[in-house]
């Protein structure tokens, strides 16, 4: 069970770090067959030069591409149906690239449409460890223009694969040393803590890990589960800081009462999406203190049902 928790917390956490540069689908459909895909990403500008901040996360990112993060070692059955989907989405791209038949007759051939390399997303598989037999059977070989811990099968594949636990424990690769097991992620957790809470990427990252905590605590099988919810559990007390800090700022800027009005709304619509205008124009007519509670308390809801529960209190 807790397998999946991983999992969701995986997809959650690299869609909300590559939401701010381009289009985040997840999950995916491909072909008639139902196959998903966990993360289909399309940058908003190729090479983009601000995703550098996400470190080795962003050289992924600086072109399409598709994510399969796995909480274990990846089976050789579980890689194959990854980059049949990969070469799936290459094919569904090439045919909507031809040009459309016509049924006037003419004598000019048509013209040959070329799919550009740059549009066909890359396939990145990213796992904790990974057995030399696996990494035999794909021919996958490491670069030298990459960092230690990433293997390309065939470049046909369109394929890398991300070994977490073989990378090395630098700033760049912090992001993806999260997604890893055990001590390489409470080690990479430690180092996002120490990170300046004017971090870019802070807000968002504590409310992946909290989420990540809430849904631990209620299935946890393990007890390194629980080693990870102890250490876990102090980025709750951060994130209420952070949301202080935003609702102090922003009365500074326009009053007490409208920046607190704000910081509700705001976390709400980045906690569960779009809010019901009949939800928002309640919140509106809270008092600050009203405000101040909800801002607080929001950080433990789970869905938008503990909002309406909390209002009719």
């Amino acid at each position: 069970m807790t397998r999946f928790i991983h999992d969701e917390f995986s997809k959650d956490f690299i869609e909300a770090l590559l939401e701010p540069y381009g289009a985040v689908k997840a999950p995916k459909r491909v072909a008639t067959e139902v196959k998903q895909i966990d993360i289909l990403f399309t940058p908003k500008v190729l090479q983009n030069p601000k995703l550098k901040v996400l470190g080795l996360l962003g050289k992924f990112a600086q072109f399409p591409a598709i994510f399969e993060p796995f909480r274990n070692p990846a089976p050789e059955d579980d890689i194959c149906d990854c980059i049949i989907k990969v070469l799936e989405v290459k094919n569904a791209l090439k045919r909507k690239a031809k040009p459309k038949k016509t049924t006037r007759k003419t004598k000019a051939k048509p013209k040959k449409t070329v799919l550009e390399e740059t549009a066909i997303p890359k396939l990145w598989v990213l796992m904790p460890t990974v057995s030399d037999e696996i990494l035999s059977k794909f021919k996958a070989d490491p670069d030298t223009s990459w960092a230690p811990g990433i293997y390309f099968p065939p470049e046909a594949f369109r394929t890398g694969i991300v070994v977490i636990h073989q990378l090395l424990e630098t700033p760049d690769t912090l992001w993806l040393r999260m997604l890893g097991r055990d001590t390489v992620q409470t080690n990479a957790i430690d180092e996002f803590i120490a990170l300046a809470d004017d971090n870019p990427f802070k807000q968002a990252t504590l409310e992946c890990l909290y989420n990540f905590k809430q849904n631990l605590e209620l299935n946890k099988t393990e007890d390194a589960e629980t080693e990870l919810i102890m250490r876990l559990a102090p980025l709750y007390q951060q994130d209420r800081e952070l949301a202080k800090q935003e609702g102090r700022a922003e009365g500074r800027a326009e009053g007490r009462a409208e920046g607190e009005q704000r910081l509700v709304l705001r976390l709400l619509n980045r906690r569960f999406g779009e809010v019901d205008a009949s939800l928002v124009e309640r919140v509106r007519l809270l008092s600050t203190e009203q405000l101040e509670a909800l801002a607080e308390a929001l950080l433990d809801f789970s869905t938008l049902a503990d909002l309406e529960v909390w209002l009719n209190q």
